[in-house]
């Protein structure tokens, strides 16, 4: 199980190199149920994970200007301020037991792996749809770019981060496409800014909460950073849209699988 946890990492990287998004909402499911390690811990090396592999990303959006830094400071300061006080002061008050029905017991571990579950289905729908043609100005008015809102989707964005430790990709660009009037490729590339971002303020703040298993955890990242890298290099050869879909399908029947699996199992 060990060494398809390890596998799992360098595909996590290609699907994140190839598509953009979705990928790293996988991490916790393959750390929980393929290495055994406990959701809440799982959500604090998800974050690290994910913040690294979204760090090195970014760099090649930068170097070609597909990231807007504008939008990056109007998302993120909402989005850090809200994942911070998530990590730091609301997960750790959330109790172990939060209902029992019948002989059901329902626990902190279990309502997180079902709220992940959740939002795989709702990002599985996402990348399964047809996407529509999205027409966007080469230049955007501050009246067309809608701060409120973008400041207002930032707030809950790191609210689900900081509680499912997901970097919230397939969530933040549809919204930047549709509020900050982004184009796909600047989408994308924003996007990972804002990921990378939150995830690392997400880790440090988990500092002095939890004891961590740096060897585990640096080489679970660097598998993951080879996959970005060898999926970034297939991406000139393979179609992310067209493997979007299928991929969508997989987050559907994981997410499918994780909510049977906590209620019936």
């Amino acid at each position: 199980m060990e060494i398809l946890g390890y596998i799992a990492a360098i595909l996590i990287g290609i699907s994140l190199g190839l598509i953009g998004a979705g990928g790293s909402i996988l991490t916790i499911p393959v750390l929980v149920y393929l290495l055994g390690i406990s959701p809440i811990h799982a959500t604090s090396y998800s974050l690290f994970i994910v913040g690294m592999s979204a760090t090195i990303g970014v760099f090649r959006y930068l170097k070609n200007n597909l990231v807007c830094l504008r939008t990056v400071f109007v998302f993120g300061i909402p989005s850090v301020i809200s994942i911070f006080i998530t990590r730091k002061y609301l997960l750790h008050k959330i109790p172990s037991s939060l209902v029992t029905i019948g002989q059901f017991e329902v626990t902190k571990n279990i309502a997180l792996m079902l709220l992940l579950a959740i939002l795989m289905i709702v990002a599985s729908y996402s990348m399964i749809k047809k996407q529509g043609i999205v027409r966007v100005d080469s230049q955007v008015n501050n009246a067309q770019y809608r701060y409120f809102l973008i400041f207002q989707q930032g707030i809950i964005v790191g609210l689900l981060v900081g509680l499912v430790g997901a970097g919230g990709g397939f969530l933040i660009i549809p919204a930047l496409v549709m509020l900050a009037k982004l184009p796909m490729k600047k989408a994308v590339g924003t996007s990972l800014a804002i990921v990378s971002l939150n995830s690392i303020i997400g880790f440090l703040s988990d500092f002095g909460v939890h004891d961590f298993k740096w060897n585990f955890l640096m080489l679970f990242t660097a598998l993951a950073i080879v996959g970005i890298i060898l999926g970034s290099y297939l991406s000139k050869y393979i179609s992310g849209t067209k493997l979007k879909p299928m991929f969508g399908w997989f987050i559907l029947v994981m997410g499918t699988y994780i909510i049977v699996k906590e209620l019936l199992f």
